[in-house]
């Protein structure tokens, strides 16, 4: 017999079903906006809390922040060309060195606290709890020093239940946020606890309006028409939390296992009378303390039960490494790393997953850069050519007629060494070799300035010949490889007829 059509599709999806199974199971969508207004609060409260006091919650944020920024943050290059088209070699130094000296605590930061390369790893550090951050542009004496800076401000101050749908001119506001018919962000809105410095009010509420442009808001999208960042650690947090509850109830269990050897035990027709109990009602307690080396006679109807404790067996650390390995796809982490668990991991797969996670890593470097590093650049030289900051070597200021051509720039993230260098040097010098790549890619690569290696490169040459060593041993220092030969490399002149090799012009 054929089964009627409706039944037959029924089977097709299986997990849209309402059965048994899948009671309790959501079965309508909610838009982005309500999904974010329901659960911002809990989500951002827990995984804060789970970033104090669980140590996996804490070994992710320091890992997001080791890979994302690392050491040094991103790093400037300008690539300024002259008329010519060759690059600008004054110009580029010139903003290179002024961004490097407004990147100061004193300059950069309003507060005049924290350098650049800390306000990249304070917004980093909070994505993990909070998954977005608000940056605002401040110009002017508030701003410090250079004039221009910027303020740091908490998620949680700009209110995500803070709603408008009646504006003029069709506008309205989401999650603290005012927008434009078409979804433009215009303003946004921050808890004030001091009405004077308010400039809206609603609800009896009191608010600072901040316009948009003066606001970098930078969360990744998940869902289309989200408005407001939801943490990283979403949907790893119940697993953490019930993970670090099952250790410390494991914990709690063997230590009082291991206080307590047992419980004594009366025969029938032994043991206290009842009216030899306390004078509350409650019965006399006979404790037997132990010391080591020592054996306890037991009086007579006495007997010694041991107290065994399941907790922890051979099965726990299983249980745990399983959970911790969901909660590791949860976060986007490699499971090796977060749980500093090396056991039974090999180079092939250690070099798998990390170059997963890395390329997960690039992915946000990426979006910051293009997002918030790019922006801070634009609107600070901007600012700085019409303040006059940029200056050359002999004192002449950049004019900011030409800013198009001064926003030329790239920015350098932090990159990797590989477990096994040697291999990865080989086939970078390789891919140089056979023109796959240019040595200022690998530079790139590995995150250095190219023209700061070139320059560097220069200088040790120089220095070489300025302590009168031979050009044909600088040659040879320059140029020497492993055994194997090499293709040629282009010689550089010196001081002397002769020429040294290894030199050369190539540039980023």
């Amino acid at each position: 017999m054929i089964a009627p059509a409706r039944r037959r599709g029924a089977r097709l999806y299986q997990a849209a079903q309402a059965d048994r199974v899948t009671s309790g199971w959501s079965t309508s969508p909610l838009p982005a906006d309500q999904i974010v207004r329901r659960n911002w609060r809990a989500l951002v409260a827990r995984s804060r809390e789970q970033l104090v006091n669980n140590s996996y919650g804490k070994a992710f944020q320091r890992s997001v922040r080791r890979n994302v920024i690392g050491q040094k943050g991103f790093i400037l290059q300008a690539q300024v060309q002259g008329a010519d088209g060759k690059p600008d070699a004054d110009a580029n130094r010139a903003i290179e060195a002024a961004f490097k000296t407004w990147s100061k605590a004193k300059n950069c930061d309003v507060k005049g606290v924290r350098s650049f390369l800390q306000i990249q790893k304070t917004l980093v550090n909070g994505l993990p709890s909070d998954g977005e951050f608000m940056v605002r542009h401040v110009y002017g004496r508030d701003a410090g020093p250079w004039g221009y800076g910027l303020q740091i401000l908490d998620p949680v101050n700009c209110p995500v239940d803070f709603d408008e749908d009646r504006r003029p001119n069709g506008r309205f506001i989401r999650a603290g946020i005012e927008y434009t018919k078409m979804g433009r962000p215009v303003y946004y809105y921050f808890h004030t606890l001091d009405v004077s410095q308010s400039d809206y009010s609603h609800a009896g509420r009191a608010f600072i309006r901040v316009p948009a442009d003066q606001i970098i808001h930078w969360f990744e999208e998940d869902l289309i028409g989200q408005k407001r960042g939801l943490p990283w650690m979403a949907t790893a947090l119940l697993r953490m939390r019930q993970l670090d509850q099952f250790e410390r109830a494991a914990l709690t269990n063997a230590r009082e296992s291991a206080n307590k050897l047992g419980v004594i035990e009366w025969d029938e027709g032994f043991g206290p009378e009842p009216e030899s109990d306390d004078d509350d009602g409650e019965a006399a307690e006979v404790e037997l303390s132990s010391e080591e080396g020592i054996y306890h006679e037991m009086l007579q109807g006495q007997r010694l039960k041991r107290v065994e404790s399941p907790y922890p067996n051979g099965e726990m650390a299983v249980f745990s490494k399983h959970n911790l390995r969901g909660v590791a796809s949860g976060l986007g982490a490699a499971y090796n790393d977060l749980a500093n668990d090396l056991e039974g991991v090999n180079l092939s797969s250690m070099r798998h997953g990390m170059q997963a996670e890395r390329d997960r890593w690039k992915e946000l470097q990426e979006s910051l850069i293009e997002s918030f590093v790019s922006e801070v650049f634009e609107k600070w030289l901007e600012y700085s050519l019409v303040a006059g900051k940029i200056t050359l070597g002999n004192g002449a200021a950049l004019s900011p007629r030409h800013l198009s051509k001064y926003l030329d720039a790239i920015f350098h993230a932090r990159r990797w060494d590989w477990m096994d260098p040697s291999k990865d040097v080989k086939a970078d010098a390789d891919a140089v070799d056979n023109l796959f790549k240019s040595r200022g890619q690998v530079i790139r690569e590995r995150g250095r300035n190219p023209r700061d290696v070139y320059r560097e490169f220069a200088e040790d040459i120089q220095a070489m010949k300025d302590e009168g060593i031979p050009p044909e041993v600088i040659a040879a220092l320059i140029t020497a490889k492993s055994k194997g030969g090499s293709p040629s490399v282009p010689a550089v002149e010196t001081d002397s007829d002769e020429t040294v090799a290894g030199g050369g012009n190539d540039s980023a």
